[in-house]
């Protein structure tokens, strides 16, 4: 039975979970009464938290492992100057775009509205920290907090899980390890098989995930009903809606057609397999065969850039990642009553375009990262854990989105990268494609 149940897929046993977590949730809800509410809250909710912790327990290894790995990709520092400095720019270009394209997603169809007035004891103690941690962090000024994105000490922010000052110091030891070259190949190694490492027990944790989903939907619905459902229904509205503008818009429209010259509907019908396989694994890193072969043989771009600009941009542009992180934010905000200042939507643009570049190719991992950026507004452990704990029974559905917003962003610079390196074969492009 359980040798079965492990040969599914694993975002068919999520969704199998989902929706046995959903019925069970309704039967207590709505038959079982407080007597089995507070049964949910005491036996069941643990086994929902022990997943959300294990999650936040990967988030400063994941980053920085990933992170140091992503740069040092980059290859040889000349390419810095040409392929690399131009992919990483229109990288981080698209993805600043892309988080405040998430946060007026967010703003606009309210998606946490209603859910600060929740029945949950320790929602209502989150809430209440988190409008006073809110109110001293607005008070602390912007310069302050750019500031503290440089590590006085970076063993103490690795320990203290201080996320800017991490990515900060893990680019810069990036950098460092690349501009040195072969004697720092030692390092270079240990950070390569360190991101393998961390990723392959971030893998084990997905692997619990149908259980933490199934525990966790039971306790909300049973605190709930059905009430939470139409929060979840309009986040995925405009996570989809921002995905949508960002694929069409900033890729097709702005940047293929409008400064490539190129026409928008052949890239979109030349990816249109990457694209199927993105939605249906959730993975840009599974993804990547197939989007290389699609950038070469239907695009026409060249396989030296193919080969370095989409791996590099599997494991550094996540602007899906990045919309997600700005519309979890307004989510978080609205949820808990609190009020944003001008700093605090400047640094969740920051803090999720830089987040966002440590995010790994796999399934759900921006999970791992939404808490980073809560924390640049005053969003208490518990108010994290609680929003992670509604969000990630749908998470699933939401990712897909995202991946097929990063593989979109990734081929769109290939073929701008390609183009100006005189590398894209225009003919190639504008025929049918063959794959």
């Amino acid at each position: 039975m359980f040798k079965t149940w492990q040969s599914v897929t694993l975002w068919k046993r999520v969704i199998l979970a989902l929706i046995a977590g959903m019925l069970v949730g309704l039967v207590l809800h709505y038959a079982g009464g407080p007597a089995a509410q507070d049964f949910v809250t005491r036996f069941v909710k643990p086994f929902g938290d022990a997943f959300v912790r294990l999650i936040k327990m990967l988030v400063i290894p994941l980053i920085a492992t990933t992170l140091v790995a992503g740069v040092v990709a980059i290859g040889k520092p000349s390419k810095l100057g040409t392929i690399g400095l131009r992919a990483v720019l229109l990288y981080m270009g698209t993805t600043l775009f892309a988080v405040c394209l998430g946060m007026a997603s967010g703003s606009l169809f309210r998606p946490g509205a209603g859910i600060g007035e929740l029945s949950v004891s320790d929602a209502a103690m989150a809430g209440a920290q988190g409008k006073l941690s809110a109110g001293a962090a607005a008070n602390s000024g912007i310069a302050d907090k750019l500031l503290n994105i440089i590590p006085t000490n970076p063993l103490a922010a690795l320990v203290e899980g201080d996320v800017l000052a991490v990515i900060f110091f893990s680019i810069l030891v990036g950098v460092g390890i690349m501009m040195v070259g072969e004697r720092a190949k030692p390092l270079r190694d240990f950070f390569d098989a360190s991101a393998e490492v961390v990723m392959k027990i971030t893998m084990w944790v997905m692997e619990l995930a149908p259980y933490g989903v199934f525990a966790l939907m039971v306790w909300i619905i049973t605190e709930q009903g059905l009430t939470i459902l139409s929060n979840m229904g309009m986040l995925a509205v405009a996570l989809y809606v921002a995905c949508f503008i960002q694929i069409m818009l900033v890729y097709g429209g702005i940047l293929v057609k409008g400064i490539l010259r190129l026409p928008a509907g052949r890239f979109f019908y030349g990816i249109a397999d990457a694209l199927g396989v993105a939605y249906s694994t959730s993975s840009s890193n599974a993804t990547l065969p197939v989007t290389i072969s699609c950038a070469e043989n239907n695009l026409g771009v060249d396989k030296a850039v193919a080969g370095s600009v989409l791996p590099l941009g599997a494991t550094i542009n996540m602007d899906g990642t990045a919309i997600y992180l700005g519309i979890i934010a307004m989510f978080s905000a609205q949820a808990f009553g609190i009020d944003l200042t001008l700093g605090n939507y400047a640094m969740i643009a920051m803090m999720a375009t830089l987040t966002s570049i440590g995010t790994a190719g796999i399934p759900s991992a921006s999970l791992f990262l939404a808490a980073a950026v809560l924390s640049t507004f005053g969003v208490t452990d518990a108010q994290t854990t609680l929003i992670v704990a509604f969000i990630l029974p749908f998470d699933r559905l939401l990712d897909m989105m995202r991946t097929v917003t990063n593989v979109s962003g990734d081929v769109a610079v290939a073929c701008a990268v390609a183009k100006w390196e005189g590398e894209l074969d225009e003919d190639v492009f504008r025929a049918k494609p063959v794959i």
